[in-house]
């Protein structure tokens, strides 16, 4: 059974398992670090694998005197690395998370080998998911049956019910004032002018049903990312890495394999390589 080493840093819990180059998880709004699950065995033979709870998803601490900030959750992410003694890692971010690693990739180029986007957008959520109606649900229905809601619109058609309800039992972790500020950051957050600057080799991941982060979302981010890739995986809505694990891991082992080769070429090691 894969050893996994669970750690509080700062206000954020992460979870490690396995070694080599860092390969961090950040997850999406209200979601948590165990919708990376089936990454866990997949990489951790090569990699060391960091799945993060943002402060105030899943198990983390959630105190009420600090922000819920997409340049917060990036400020975490940082925090991190500083404290697992990471220079630089391949950065994968999941929708709200996506958003976060663009926003980290952008201030600490220097911290990311390679970058990828998992439904995510350059600009807010889909319009299925509105900040106004987000906020709405959340003082009509509360904020656990407003984030259960938004997680039984996010699987695809062939999603099972168990699935479904793994996810709705997560997101009922994250409270209403951490779900708030989160959504209206990440409403507000915006990249499409700044793209351009990312200049990592990203891979931009979509399932072909997703409504909350639609395909034509990651098509903008892929076409405004310069050494970048699309892949849209069929059957699959929000949350291909859960819907489709075997098809989305196939899809990350591939790229990561194609940028090992392109930095042994150019630097003599891979992205592969054991830290010491």
């Amino acid at each position: 059974m894969m050893h996994i080493e669970t750690m509080t840093i700062g206000d954020t819990v992460v979870h490690v398992s396995g070694a080599g180059l860092p390969l961090v998880f950040v997850h999406g709004f209200t979601t948590t670090a165990q919708f990376w699950r089936e990454q866990i065995e997949a990489f951790s033979s090569r990699y060391r694998v960091i799945r993060i709870d943002l402060p105030g998803h899943g198990v983390s601490p959630r105190p009420e005197g600090r922000s819920y900030t997409i340049a917060a959750f990036a400020n975490d992410i940082l925090a991190v690395y500083r404290a697992l003694e990471i220079d630089e890692a391949i950065l994968v971010g999941l929708s709200m998370g996506g958003t976060v690693a663009q926003t980290f990739t952008l201030s600490h180029p220097e911290r990311v080998l390679a970058l990828v986007l998992v439904g995510a957008t350059p600009h807010g959520l889909g319009a299925d998911v509105n900040v106004d109606n987000v906020l709405k649900a959340i003082d009509d229905l509360g904020v656990v049956q407003a984030s259960q809601n938004v997680i039984e619109r996010s699987f695809g058609r062939t999603a099972g019910r168990d699935l479904v309800e793994f996810a709705r039992q997560e997101v009922a972790q994250t409270p209403a004032f951490v779900a708030r500020e989160a959504i209206a950051s990440l409403n507000a957050s915006d990249s499409r002018a700044n793209l351009h600057d990312i200049g990592v080799p990203t891979l931009v991941v979509v399932g072909t049903e997703d409504i909350i982060t639609p395909p034509g979302e990651s098509v903008v981010l892929a076409e405004g990312i310069p050494e970048s890739r699309l892949e849209v995986i069929a059957d699959a809505g929000h949350f291909p890495m859960l819907e489709q694990p075997q098809v989305f891991n196939h899809v990350l082992e591939s790229f990561l394999k194609d940028c090992d080769s392109r930095f042994s070429r150019s630097s003599g090691t891979g992205l592969s390589r054991q830290t010491v």
